[in-house]
């Protein structure tokens, strides 16, 4: 006849199973505190990451603005030089021409005496600056001087020729002739200008001279 099972085995039995249970949640505690703890780790590790991620990005940022502040800077100087060469280069170019104008279209029957420079007009509608002015009685010719010497140049030049009596009314009554200089011309311009009614003066050596031949008839404006 086997034992029969007493009230200390059930409890003994009942103690073993709670020790087992225990042990097993501690093991779970544990591996959760584990995963807990290697997520904080991670999350930690990514944090520190975006932050450095981050700051190099401002970085960079900064050092990119102080480099477009520095070409900003360079820019500006340099249109500034640029500029003030373009000047000093125009009016290089005009005391080359100036002086030989009086005496190259009095050669050509237009009886001019005088000149003028940088003429300018501030009339609405009709501002515009005349490089050399040639006058005298009721003739004149404005020209217009270029280093180099475009096709664009002389349609601008065209275009304010024909505004030219609004900028200047007291010179309603005179003949006025028009002419091109530059000291270099692209190809085509001269024959494209003279084909306009426009005299052109070239270098020639040290000084100027007209390039169109005497059979040339010049507009008038």
């Amino acid at each position: 006849m086997a034992n029969p099972v007493t009230l200390e085995d059930i409890y003994a039995l009942f103690r073993a199973s709670q020790a087992e249970a225990d042990r097993r949640w501690a093991e779970l505690t544990a591996a959760a505190d584990q995963r807990s703890a290697e997520a904080d780790r991670r999350w930690a590790e990514s944090t520190a990451a975006a932050k450095q991620l981050s700051a190099e990005a401002d970085r960079r940022s900064a050092e990119a603005d102080r480099r477009l502040e520095r070409l900003e800077k360079i820019t500006a100087h340099t249109s500034r030089e640029v500029a003030g060469l373009t000047s000093r280069w125009g009016l290089f170019v005009e005391n080359f021409v100036e002086p030989g104008v009086v005496q190259l279209f009095r050669a050509r029957g237009i009886d001019v005496q005088e000149t003028a420079r940088r003429m300018k007009s501030q009339r609405p509608g009709a501002e515009m600056e005349i490089d050399i002015f040639a006058v005298n009685g009721a003739v004149a010719v404005a020209i217009e001087v270029k280093s180099r010497l475009s096709q664009r140049d002389v349609e601008y030049f065209l275009e304010k020729m024909g505004r030219f009596r609004l900028a200047f009314p007291h010179y309603s009554d005179y003949q006025i002739y028009g002419a091109v200089a530059g000291i270099e011309i692209d190809p085509g311009v001269d024959r494209y200008a003279y084909q306009r009614g426009l005299f052109v003066i070239k270098q020639s050596g040290e000084t100027v001279a007209i390039a169109n031949d005497t059979t040339f008839r010049p507009a008038v404006w």
